[in-house]
């Protein structure tokens, strides 16, 4: 009796785990390169022509707060792939390959594989991560992947558009299908015909995209699984006329989510009936741990996020936060809290300009042509501050009133509260997350390297970073007050480089030093950290001592230091006569077999921020030409061969929704 009891029980359990694997569901993420929200029809744009991602919003669930963790494709991704913060692993530099500990972050593909999900993306990874192949952790490359996958076996399909990507905004932007006097143009972008003409292209560009996105909805169709699959659309971030792609404003951070759910996993709905937009504030990084929680995979405990769908789903987060590191060539550090409200930005690099020269952006006529206006003083208050050294440390803006973030209340009586409140709201993250980007790059991957760590390992050992410490010098120095003078210069003569740092940089935004910061400052002409030496060399150039600050500088030059690139950039931040230094900028040399690029493999793989820099300073009016669109019109030609695939016998479309 008691062994067919024990049949009984293990019949039943094994009915259940194959109605388990039965009713899991099939998982189609789409994703498109940069776009924010206001490139698509169903979140008010009138001038996108976006007719099958409008469709997916109708027969699916629209968030109307979802935001990027970074601005920018590899930061954003190497967080999409992991579930933890890029910064918290110190892989938001963008192009760059440092190392994660793999045995303790593995990438959710791992896990759904292990579930028993066929798990295929196309084409791009971009993970932004060092030691292990990005295309390791799925099975295939295959643009529609659920066609090698075993008979009944449950798929999880990734299909990445590049037809939006800010490359398709490059090129000439005459004879645009969409018209340029329609469309609506940024507060901070002025009047100008070649910007209209630009988000007009790139109009064009986000339609091929759509066009693209309604062919793999057509592909799923014909192959009879649209009953059987959740659909996922969003893009990897926001974009893409300048001033939103790599900043952490809603421009480069605010972008579209919607999710399809089939009738029969109704129980997955995120409200009533399809076509409900959602309010719940989404994260990038909830993403991953939402999609092994709807695939009934186990969760890693490394992931930050939260289960946003599904019988799992978790406390709504009060915020969303987000960040930039280096971009290619170009430093900036910022720090970023939102809430369905307000937007809070901390500038730990005030001392630069939003608007420095990126080679790749000025690909962009639009990005000429807004230079061009403010080098003619012809820019407002408004147009104009982009080109500016930052006014602010810190940055509040209303995105109900002020969705293009261009007037700052951080310094409004009435939203003190506010500030208080997100400015708290932000240490606390940092904390949580060991954020190692308080130590310049070059210092936090050495000091990692040192210990024979990562840098995610290093910033959680207390005895190799000190986060709360590096926050209390890094808000000593922005706090631009001369009454922390003597509190900087003993910043200084601290054993940590990090606190060093901060104390140089705090001196470098002094109106007046005093004879023993001086004499500090020259000290750390010969600090062991070159970051300090060069922040220090550039503090001295300013208050006065600029044979000690040049020496420096072209020293660290000539030596082909680690902070190369970061010297390189100061040179240019500096806004001085470049003569004294061209001759060590130009002797640099960066090709594959250079010592320089060896060295720096992991900070940037294809050497390419080293030469882009080093080309801005010996010619900086130099521009790339505009005069063709080859790849938007490449796109273009491979859509109208898939279009005509896609067809039945007598030529009738699978999705109407496709042209």
């Amino acid at each position: 009796m008691k062994i067919n009891l024990l049949l009984l029980c293990l019949t039943l359990s094994g009915v259940r785990v194959l109605n388990a694997a039965v009713s899991r569901p099939n998982i189609l993420w789409l994703v498109a390169e940069d776009a924010n929200v206001k490139w698509f029809g169903c979140y008010g744009s009138t001038q996108a022509t976006t007719p099958n991602i409008d469709k997916l919003a109708f027969e699916g669930f629209r968030y109307a707060n979802a935001f990027a963790t970074a601005p920018v494709c590899a930061a954003s991704r190497s967080s999409l792939i992991t579930g933890v913060y890029s910064l918290s692993t110190g892989t938001d530099p963008m192009r760059s390959r440092y190392d994660i500990p793999h045995d303790l972050i593995p990438y959710y593909p791992d896990e759904l594989r292990k579930a028993g999900y066929f798990c295929s993306n196309h084409t791009k990874t971009d993970y932004n991560i060092g030691g292990r192949p990005d295309m390791e952790c799925w099975n295939s490359d295959e643009i529609y992947g659920w066609k090698l996958r075993q008979p009944g076996q449950p798929f999880f399909c990734v299909i990445n558009f590049m037809q939006s990507h800010e490359s398709r905004a490059f090129g000439s932007v005459e004879n645009t299908r969409h018209d340029p006097a329609q469309v609506v143009l940024e507060k901070y972008h002025p009047d100008l015909p070649n910007i209209r003409k630009n988000y007009a292209l790139y109009e064009d560009a986000v339609e091929n995209m759509d066009k693209a996105f309604g062919l793999a909805l057509a592909a799923l169709k014909k192959a009879g699984l649209e009953d059987d699959t959740i659909v996922i659309f969003c893009t990897d971030h926001g974009g893409v006329m300048p001033r939103s792609k790599h900043y952490t404003y809603d421009s480069g951070l605010h972008s579209p989510l919607i999710v399809r759910i089939p009738e029969k996993y109704k129980n997955l709905w995120p409200a009533e009936k399809p076509g409900t937009v959602i309010d719940r504030l989404v994260s990038f990084i909830d993403m991953p741990k939402t999609w092994l929680s709807l695939a009934q995979a186990p969760i890693p405990e490394v992931m930050q996020g939260k289960v946003f769908l599904g019988p799992q789903t978790e406390p709504e987060p009060q915020y969303s936060y987000s960040y930039r590191g280096r971009m290619d060539e170009r430093f900036d550090e910022t720090r970023v809290v939102r809430d369905k409200r307000f937007i809070y930005i901390k500038n730990y690099m005030p001392y630069v300009k939003w608007g420095q020269h990126h080679e790749y952006l000025w690909h962009m006529a639009a990005m000429q042509a807004w230079e061009d206006y403010f080098k003619a003083g012809k820019t407002d208050d408004i147009t104009g501050l982009f080109f500016k050294t930052k006014p602010w440390v810190e940055e509040l803006y209303d995105c109900q009133t002020d969705p293009d973030c261009v007037t700052n209340l951080s310094t409004g009586a009435g939203y003190q509260p506010v500030v208080a409140r997100m400015r708290q709201a932000l240490k606390d993250w940092q904390i949580t997350i060991h954020d190692p980007g308080l130590l310049p790059e070059n210092e936090m991957f050495r000091r990692a390297a040192e210990h024979k760590t990562t840098i995610y390992q290093m910033a959680r050992d207390p005895k190799l970073y000190n986060v709360t410490a590096y926050l209390a010098a890094s808000d000593v120095a922005l706090a631009k007050n001369s009454a922390n003078l003597k509190t900087l210069t003993s910043y200084l003569a601290d054993s940590d480089s990090g606190i060093r740092y901060w104390g140089a940089c705090g001196l470098l935004m002094e109106d007046k030093l005093n004879a023993a910061a001086l004499n500090a400052l020259i000290k750390c002409l010969n600090d062991e950290s070159h970051d300090v030496r060069a922040m220090a060399a550039w503090a001295l150039i300013k208050a006065g001592e600029e044979k000690r600050g040049q020496d420096c500088l072209v020293r660290l030059l000539n030596q082909e230091s680690y902070a190369t690139l970061k010297v390189l950039n100061i040179i240019d931040w500096m806004g001085v006569d470049t003569a004294p230094y061209l001759p060590a900028i130009k002797s640099i040399k960066t090709g594959p077999g250079d010592s320089l690029m060896a060295n720096s493999k992991e900070m940037n793989p294809q050497g390419a921020a080293f030469k882009d820099m080093q080309d801005y300073l010996v010619n900086p009016d130099e521009r790339p030409p505009i005069f063709r669109r080859s790849v938007i019109q490449k796109d273009e030609e491979i859509l109208r061969k898939a279009e005509k695939n896609l067809k039945d016998a007598n030529g009738k479309p699978y999705d109407e929704q496709i042209p």
